[in-house]
This record gives C-alpha cells, structure tokens and sequence, in this order.
C-alpha cells in the first residue's frame, strides 16, 4: 500500500516531547513512540488543529521504519480517518493529515501528567483496567 509520505522530519518540540517520552517510558526507538503518538491522536475524535508544522529538527524517519510490520494498517487507519472527516484521500490530504495527527498525538502524550511509564502508556490501551500505580 502507498504511504501518504515515503519520509518526514518531525519539528523541534516534537523531537523534545519524544525525549521527555523515552525518558518516561524508556522506550528508545522514535518510530515507536510516533507510532503511540499516531494512534493517539487517531482516537481522538476531533480534526486536529491546521496548525503550521516545522520540520526543524534533526529526527527524520522513514514511512517503513515509522510504519513497521504495521504500515498498512496505519495508512489505512489514516485514510478512514480523512474518509470520516470529510477531508477525502488524496495523497497531499493524506501527508499533512498525517503530520498533523503525528505531532498531536506526541503532544498530547507528552503533555499527559499522568504518563510516568510504561505501564502508564499501555494503560492508554486499556482503558477499562484500573490505572497503575
């Protein structure tokens, strides 16, 4: 399946918030944690902000590496989600939806206080669990 983008270069507080979030969760592989970001921001149900992105920092992945074993699942996550939106699917919609819900998604699991660790972050998951401690 065609990806929306072949590569992209994150923005500096994206790159810090990651930082934050590999501190956290001690998880050490960006692609990974973008892809949590990804979901994230996937799950929520508004449209994310048309916020200008810089790609001013020196993180740049790859679709495959971003993507996984799990790349087509993810470009069609994003394509049902521009689909629902309203937006449609063409591949300039799809790229800048794409980094748009990327960067919310770090932010808003940056932001979240209640992300300590790991077991925080697969939590988000599982939300009819109790929270651990």
């Amino acid at each position: 399946m065609t990806p929306p983008v072949e590569r992209f270069r994150l923005s500096q507080t994206a790159r810090d918030q990651l930082i934050k979030l590999k501190r956290y969760t001690k998880i050490d592989q960006w692609n990974i944690l973008c892809r949590w970001g990804f979901c994230r921001s996937l799950a929520e149900p508004t449209v994310p902000s048309p916020v200008p992105l810089p790609a001013d920092s020196n993180v740049e992945l790859t679709w495959r590496v971003f993507g996984g074993e799990l790349s087509d699942i993810l470009v069609i996550a994003l394509k049902q989600r521009c689909h629902n939106d309203g937006l449609g699917t063409e591949k300039e919609t799809l790229a800048h939806q794409f980094r748009l819900h990327l960067h919310r998604g770090i932010g808003y699991l940056a932001g979240d206080p209640n992300l300590k660790k790991i077991e925080h972050l697969v939590q988000l998951a599982l939300p009819e669990h109790p929270q651990p401690k």
